[in-house]
């Protein structure tokens, strides 16, 4: 199989104290890297900020990619732009900016390293339907992970036509691959009778 498949449930993620409120690690790459040592290619987190005003880790030749989930903040880049985000909307900005936040949220980061291109999405997938993903493959290109953030669910994910994964609230799904000849077809299925709402993130390396 050219890819492999990785659930990671809620349970299983770890959670840490900032000063700022708290973090959960979703995912990292190499899995033995380690985000205090800044060893890893690209990494996926939820924050909480509990607090009015922070200021960002400073993380030079990190690129980074924040969406909010709930809540609304405000983003003050340095000699750079500032935003102002409500849920999922998202920012692109260098970790080796000095950056300040105004407001507490809820929110999805996606970290990488120098030579990695990434970006992050949010899906709704209305009840009773399904959502397509067309054209998933990375022919000519290095690595690729794909993954999918439970919101709220149930969601239903299939992979290449296999057998059915479900994901709850708080589960991240990550599908790896390197240099496919063809596409790899998933389709993510709401049984639910309300919306559901998932984070996707691509990351090329």
């Amino acid at each position: 199989m050219p890819y492999s498949i990785q659930l990671i449930r809620k349970n299983d993620q770890t959670t840490n104290e900032w000063s700022g409120g708290f973090t959960t690690e979703l995912a990292i790459y190499p899995q033995e890297a380690n985000y205090i040592e800044r060893n890893f290619k690209w990494r996926m987190s939820s924050a909480l900020v509990e607090i009015e005003e922070s200021v960002f880790t400073l993380l030079p030749d990190i690129n980074r990619l924040i969406m909010v989930i709930d809540g609304e903040i405000t983003l003050q880049h340095e000699g750079h732009h500032h935003v102002h985000l409500k849920p999922y909307e998202q920012d692109r900005f260098s970790g080796g900016w000095t950056t300040r936040s105004f407001g507490k949220v809820r929110d999805f980061n996606l970290m990488m390293s120098e030579g990695c291109i990434g970006n992050i999405e949010a899906m709704t997938v209305e009840r009773g339907s399904y959502h397509e993903i067309a054209n998933l493959n990375n022919r000519g290109v290095r690595q690729m992970a794909e993954a999918f953030y439970c919101i709220n669910g149930p969601v239903h994910i299939t992979i290449d036509d296999l057998e059915e994964i479900v994901i709850e609230e708080g589960d991240l799904i990550l599908l790896h691959s390197e240099q496919l000849e063809t596409s790899i077809p998933i389709k993510l299925f709401n049984r639910a009778q309300v919306e559901a709402n998932v984070i996707r993130a691509s990351v090329i390396f």
